[in-house]
């Protein structure tokens, strides 16, 4: 689960950067919940798909100019990104570029030692989002085309 101040601002980058869709959404008196995910499981029951990212926004926040939440990449450190793995980071980097994404960390050579090539962007609210290739350690087991193209 991911808090959000914004969710207009973070559903667009999820669903228009990630490519991710909004599968399901709960409104309860004083949050609401929006759960999303990739295409390809579309016909998975909610419960039973690879992954399911969730956005929690408090209403209220939104309309605060001094509200933000932590992004745990500073002191005190907590949950700081959520990664993603693509087949072809380099085409999905060019996409992000096109997108006018910004980085934390650009995509460099040295990184692919480490198995990942991975790079890290903003969303809205902070939290950097880690792009990687899997070298045969953590097998792609889908392609997502919304973020090569």
């Amino acid at each position: 689960m991911i808090r959000v101040k914004d969710p207009k601002a973070s559903l667009d980058f999820y669903e228009n950067v990630l490519g991710m869709e909004l599968i399901d959404k709960l409104v309860g008196s004083d949050f609401t919940l929006y759960f999303l995910a990739y295409q390809h499981q579309k016909v998975s029951p909610l419960g039973k798909r690879e992954a399911v990212l969730e956005l929690t926004h408090n209403h209220g926040t939104e309309n605060d100019p001094h509200f933000a939440y932590h992004n745990g990449n500073a002191e005190p450190r907590g949950f700081g990104h959520l990664a993603i793995s693509v087949d072809n980071i380099e085409a999905a980097c060019e996409r992000f570029e096109r997108l006018g994404v910004k980085w934390q960390k650009r995509l460099t050579g040295m990184l692919h030692i480490f198995s990942f090539g991975s790079t890290e962007t903003d969303e809205p609210d902070g939290k950097m989002k880690t792009i990687g290739r899997s070298h045969g350690i953590f097998p792609i087991t889908h392609t997502y085309p919304s973020l090569h193209s």
